[in-house]
């Protein structure tokens, strides 16, 4: 049964599909049968640029654990570039403000 879980997220950033880097504009998450991973259902994350097209797309699927882990990983390395002064004060200041 398809559980109809997804939000989407604009983003800024760069991916590669294929051979070439394009613009991120947005994240599609979801939590429902993926295509391709050994899951009855996964985290299923797609960075697109619809502008672009289909071929302006990476796609990801995670089991429950491992995205999990993969969030955990994030913010902990955020939080040493933080701490590291290698985040702009001004960057931070902008998204305390939001």
């Amino acid at each position: 049964m398809c559980t109809m879980i997804v939000e989407k997220v604009k983003i800024e950033g760069s991916g590669k599909g294929g051979a070439d880097w394009f613009t991120l504009q947005q994240a599609n998450v979801s939590y429902d049968h993926p295509f391709n991973a050994p899951y009855e259902h996964a985290l299923n994350i797609d960075f697109v640029n619809e502008a672009q097209g289909l071929s302006a797309r990476v796609a990801v699927e995670l089991s429950e654990s491992a995205a999990r882990e993969l969030v955990r990983t994030i913010l902990s390395v955020l939080d040493q570039a933080e701490a590291g002064g290698l985040i702009d004060p001004l960057v931070l200041s902008q998204r305390e403000n939001r």
